[in-house]
């Protein structure tokens, strides 16, 4: 009964988070209604026996929205002084999402030794021989390498494209000009002279 409780705690909070990530019109509150969304599709995971994809959504996916909301500061150009100012009006807001997550912490922990959603049919089936990590493992590089591959591909090409697009030039700086470097004549490189006591360096 506790299970089947926390699946629609769970999956109500996923819905409204969600909601709530586009509505939002502070970029701050959206992180934070976001990371409250990876953590309620967790508890989701968590309750169908998916503990490593819950772990991925955790780990993985909060991390991810920290460097997202890194981002999302250096490209807004916020005003530090002004996000500061605000910490006290913003701290009520911060609070409540620290205790929400705090209490599905709990209601995940004591549904997951409660056990799986499952209908009593499904539950008499047998048990897999090998853990979720080992079958994902040798799915994932057997069957499905191409396409895990191709998504690899996918992602370095987005990463190098945000780095891409956030680079900006500097004019105070000097760049190295391989091309200059190459085609240089002996007689434009730096000679090392010694000249003797009282004669200077000829020019």
């Amino acid at each position: 009964m506790i299970a089947l409780i926390a699946f629609y705690l769970f999956a109500t909070l996923t819905i409204l988070s969600g909601l709530l990530v586009i509505f939002a019109r502070n970029p701050v509150h959206s992180a934070l209604w976001l990371i409250l969304a990876f953590f309620n599709a967790a508890g989701l995971m968590l309750l169908t026996g998916a503990e490593f994809i819950a772990m991925l959504l955790v780990i993985v996916y909060v991390g991810a929205v920290a460097v997202l909301f890194l981002f999302v500061v250096m490209m807004l150009d916020i005003d530090f002084a002004a996000l500061r100012s605000g910490f006290t009006r913003n701290l009520p807001f911060g609070i409540l999402i620290a205790l929400v997550l705090l209490a599905e912490i709990v209601v995940a922990t004591s549904a997951h030794r409660a056990g799986p959603v499952l209908t009593p049919a499904v539950d008499t089936a047998a048990a897999p021989v090998q853990p979720n990590i080992v079958s994902l493992g040798a799915a994932l590089y057997s069957r499905y390498l191409v396409p895990f591959e191709v998504a690899g591909l996918i992602l370095l090409v987005a990463m190098i494209g945000a780095i891409v697009l956030t680079h900006r030039s500097r004019g105070d700086t000097r760049g190295q000009r391989v091309n200059r470097q190459v085609r240089r004549r002996p007689d434009e490189a730096v000679k090392i002279a010694k000249p003797a006591t009282g004669e200077g360096v000829q020019l």
